[in-house]
């Protein structure tokens, strides 16, 4: 077992879709990180803040799926909180309210004992953030691994450069890759996004897989830099809450497991496949209730299935 850390947001969430509402539940992108890669490795390393009305059931739900705590950090002021509520279409949502509060003055402190790490998530929060923490981690060549959102490209455009320029792969979704680098085309941005630093770039696309980008001598596509993966297929969908940061923390942890610290293509393309799948667990209950509760077994057959029907030879 290989140790991962995780840096990100961990949130109280209030969501409302067209069907149901439920309140005080486990949100933020570290959260569901670090719950989606602890099936794959062991320890995943939490790093985050939160307040003094953070439920403890979150916390004991965490720490029994060997996700240490040592490195979240409390304080007397009240958690960050998120409130949205789905439209008929589940793609579509709209923010309701955003209380920033420990977030809003948080400098990241990774301890000592924890920043070794050899791969390293910077899951969504502010670029000074991640740049903070990848300050403090010490392995030789740590593989780290960004998440990003449209916020950031708006108001943070510089350090979200910064940030690009120091680590191995970029996760993103489909309109904030268009929207960062100014095109419609999903191939024309993956090139352009690998132009900024990252050797590897994920797009997301949400109930239609996920496209990887690897960099390389030539702007052609091939076998060797490109890859499509479809989305495992759900007959209904609950709630999509924290499907890309399960994405992004499982992608992390099947690469943490194989125990290397640098991956070749063909790694990242079956760590796609497997954040698609566990992706897939999160939107079919509210917050982690359904990924929390799987098994490998249950992530075996899905892949299989997936793969059973994305194959033609």
């Amino acid at each position: 077992m290989t140790p991962i850390l995780i840096g990100g947001t961990v949130a109280i969430d209030h969501v409302k879709t067209p069907t149901a509402e439920a309140s005080n539940l486990l949100g933020g992108s570290a959260s569901y990180a670090a719950l989606a890669a602890s099936y794959y490795t062991k320890p995943v390393h939490l790093i985050g803040i939160i307040g003094k009305d953070f439920p403890q059931e979150h916390l004991a739900m965490l720490e029994s799926r060997g996700i240490t705590l040592d490195g979240l950090e409390r304080s007397e002021g009240d958690s960050f909180s998120w409130s949205g509520e789905y439209h008929e279409n589940m793609n579509d949502r709209s923010t309701r309210q955003v209380d920033i509060n420990v977030l809003e003055n948080w400098s990241v402190k990774v301890p000592a004992a924890l920043a070794g790490a050899p791969v390293v998530i910077l899951a969504n929060m502010a670029p000074e953030n991640q740049i903070q923490m990848l300050d403090q981690c010490t392995a030789a060549h740590p593989f780290v691994v960004a998440d990003t959102m449209d916020l950031w490209i708006h108001i943070a455009n510089e350090r979200l450069h910064d940030v690009l320029k120091r680590i191995d792969l970029l996760v993103i979704n489909e309109g904030e890759a268009r929207e960062f680098v100014a095109t419609s085309n999903l191939v024309v941005a993956g090139q352009r996004l690998l132009a900024k630093g990252p050797r590897f770039v994920v797009i997301k696309l949400g109930e239609f897989g996920a496209m990887l980008f690897a960099a390389g001598k030539s702007a052609e596509l091939s076998a060797t830099n490109f890859f499509r993966c479809a989305a495992f297929p759900l007959r209904e969908v609950a709630d999509p809450t924290g499907a890309g940061d399960s994405f992004l923390g499982a992608l992390a942890g099947f690469l943490a497991a194989t125990g290397r610290e640098q991956f070749t293509f063909d790694y990242i393309r079956q760590a796609v496949v497997e954040g698609s799948v566990v992706a897939s667990f999160t939107c079919e209950a509210f917050s982690t209730r359904r990924l929390q509760e799987i098994t490998r077994a249950d992530i075996e057959q899905r892949l299989a299935f997936l793969q059973s029907t994305t194959h033609w030879q």
